[in-house]
């Protein structure tokens, strides 16, 4: 096993116990929890037993999500520093139109490349994608290229219709934008490392 791999595999094991923690916390603080809402859950059709798995995976789902994103990008930024010298991770710039916000950070910085890593980007707010358009203005304005990396698409047509547009967006400043399949092979492309094929290795160990 070569070293990244190795470090990518102790992430995982972080990562995995930190969530466990979490998600077990949660579940002990929900058996304190007000549940007189169920009522209406009864009303619409579902049961005593099925509301309480619905609470309890609705609660888990967002710490599963919140440290999938964590060890994605730091995956990510890890295959960068592992293949580029010149890797500078979280760096913040300062926003060049207006004050909400203020500054914005850029997850990774490799030379002249702006990096945004996503796991996957399920929104639908409008103003995501005008918050994204001031982000790569200043980072262009900064003299970098913005690239996007986002490693699954979103299964909604409304999430996906925001995603056209914000690769509309970074295409304006002469910005990279890559999802899905395309995400995995760039990475691959510009660190030499193939990610997908290391987390399938790590998942198989585990028997999952």
């Amino acid at each position: 096993m070569n070293t990244i791999e190795m470090a990518l595999e102790e992430l995982a094991e972080r990562i995995s116990a930190s969530l466990a923690e979490r998600i077990d916390q949660r579940i002990k603080e929900m058996e304190s929890d007000d549940k007189a809402h169920h009522l209406l859950y009864r009303v619409l059709g579902v049961s005593r037993e099925e509301g309480e798995l619905i609470d309890r995976y609705q609660n888990t789902g967002r710490f599963l999500y919140r440290h999938i994103g964590t060890f994605l990008e730091e995956s990510a930024i890890m295959c960068f520093e592992a293949s580029k010298d010149d890797t500078q991770r979280k760096v913040r710039l300062k926003a060049i139109n207006g004050n909400r916000p203020r500054s914005f950070e850029v997850d990774c910085l490799v030379g002249n490349k702006a990096y945004e890593i996503k796991w996957r980007d399920a929104s639908t707010d409008g103003d995501h994608v005008r918050k994204e358009q001031n982000r790569v203005k200043t980072i262009e304005a900064e003299g970098f290229i913005p690239i996007r990396i986002m490693f699954y698409e979103p299964n909604r047509k409304q999430a996906q219709a925001i995603q056209n547009n914000l690769q509309a967006v970074y295409a304006e400043v002469g910005g990279e934008y890559y999802s899905g399949s395309d995400a995995w092979q760039y990475l691959k492309q510009e660190t030499g490392i193939d990610l997908l094929e290391i987390l399938e290795r790590i998942a198989a160990k585990k028997g999952l």
